[in-house]
């Protein structure tokens, strides 16, 4: 039933607390998993926040990417699970979509950060966007 199943992280306890549920339903399912980090891009903030004239290169946010990746692998166990890790650029909820598409995404397992209806978007959660308008099921972990 699912063959591919896509995990975005923040490096968060939510994120990791998901790809390990993602991890029990690809075992189950002999699927294979995708960790996905978005970095944000200057473009991606533009009308969100202002710079203040602080630069960050792009070559920043990928390493930033890397090390997200990292830590929410960090003390899990795959087992015989395979793992492909990618870091992608641009605003969360758009870079998910499109893969979901471009990689025929069976599910999405992913962490909230709990803020609730209102608060939620106020601060523009990322895993009510995307529940919203995924085409595949998508889990959302606590």
């Amino acid at each position: 039933m699912f063959k591919k199943i896509l995990v975005p992280t923040d490096a968060s306890d939510n994120s990791r607390r998901a790809l390990k549920i993602a991890l029990e339903i690809a075992g189950s399912y002999q699927a294979e998993v995708l960790l996905l980090h978005v970095s944000y891009t200057p473009q991606a903030y533009w009308g969100y926040t202002i710079s203040y004239g602080i630069t960050v290169t792009q070559e920043q946010l990928d390493q930033n990417g890397e090390l997200a990746i990292e830590a929410t692998l960090s003390g899990i166990e795959q087992g015989k699970i395979i793992i492909n890790k990618r870091i992608e650029s641009g605003h969360p909820v758009t870079v998910i979509l499109d893969l979901i598409k471009k990689e025929n995404i069976d599910m999405v397992v992913m962490g909230s950060h709990g803020y609730g209806a209102i608060t939620g978007s106020v601060l523009g959660s990322v895993s009510q966007r995307v529940l919203q308008r995924a085409d595949c099921p998508v889990l959302i972990v606590k």
